[in-house]
């Protein structure tokens, strides 16, 4: 079947899934890194190291060729940053592990640990630019606000009562009326900010399936041979993408648009108050 078969509806939603796809590129680039790493004969250097030095390249790649600009790379490096405080904390206190040795390790966490939420970074920032995105009726106090009660109760929870079902009402009430616009095939539409949220959060679920089968990381249940990862984790990144999404949608102002080095347009990005 040609393209031109292809329904209008049908083929925006393919143009939709080809976006999505470019978005992920760092993403993806990553877990595939990581299942390579997997497949590899003995190396006179740890795995986890290899990943973080795999990690710096594909970050200094993308920046180089324009795929990511300076502000994203900024962007980038705040989740990797925030991401390896949450893999301390988490790590200490028996959530997951990192079973493999490294040199580039602190507190049981190897530093490549940080590109796992750089890489989620990295395909919010894209997707700003690839689909034209445009927030109406954002409200970025209150969204900041929220997201860092969000990232706090995913620590105080081991010791204080878990209100993560209070959040996620609070990020629903936060976020009421706030639509995300973005163009498909110059086709303008627009989706519930707390719906892309609840869609984000359940691919982070099924990638994070698939880097574990890979050996990114274990999960207790994991240690003696992967197991699904149960979907609570779907909730979990549902709430915790809201975190990287105000990283990157801080200071974003509708501009002119400008051609991006690279081939990536740079389309105009607005946030309505």
């Amino acid at each position: 079947m040609t393209a031109t078969a292809l329904t209008p509806p049908i083929r925006r939603l393919l143009g939709f899934a080809w976006c999505q796809t470019r978005a992920c590129a760092f993403a993806g680039a990553l877990l595939a890194g990581l299942a390579v790493s997997k497949l590899l004969p003995a190396l006179p250097v740890a795995r986890y190291d290899v990943l973080f030095c795999y990690g710096v390249l594909l970050t200094l790649t993308f920046w180089l060729r324009g795929w990511e600009s300076g502000r994203d790379v900024a962007v980038i490096a705040g989740c990797h940053v925030i991401g390896l405080a949450f893999e301390i904390v988490k790590v200490s206190l028996g959530s997951w592990s990192y079973p493999e040795p490294a040199v580039l390790k602190f507190a049981g966490v190897p530093l490549y640990g940080g590109f796992l939420y750089a890489a989620v970074g990295s395909y919010v920032c894209r997707a700003w630019r690839l689909l034209d995105l445009e927030l109406v009726r954002y409200r970025p106090r209150a969204m900041a606000v929220t997201a860092a009660l969000i990232y706090a109760n995913f620590f105080s929870h081991h010791w204080l009562p878990d209100a993560r079902w209070v959040l996620a009402g609070l990020l629903l009430v936060v976020n009421a009326g706030t639509w995300v616009r973005f163009t498909v095939q110059g086709v303008r539409r627009r989706m519930p900010l707390a719906l892309s949220f609840a869609l984000i959060g359940f691919f982070l679920w099924v990638a994070e399936n698939a880097a574990t089968y890979v050996g990114a990381w274990r999960y207790p249940y994991q240690l003696h041979g992967w197991q699904p990862v149960g979907p609570d984790k779907f909730g979990a990144w549902s709430l915790l993408i809201s975190v990287t999404f105000v990283l990157a949608a801080t200071g974003r102002t509708r501009t002119p648009r400008q051609p991006a080095r690279g081939g990536d347009h740079e389309p105009a990005a607005a946030v309505d108050h």
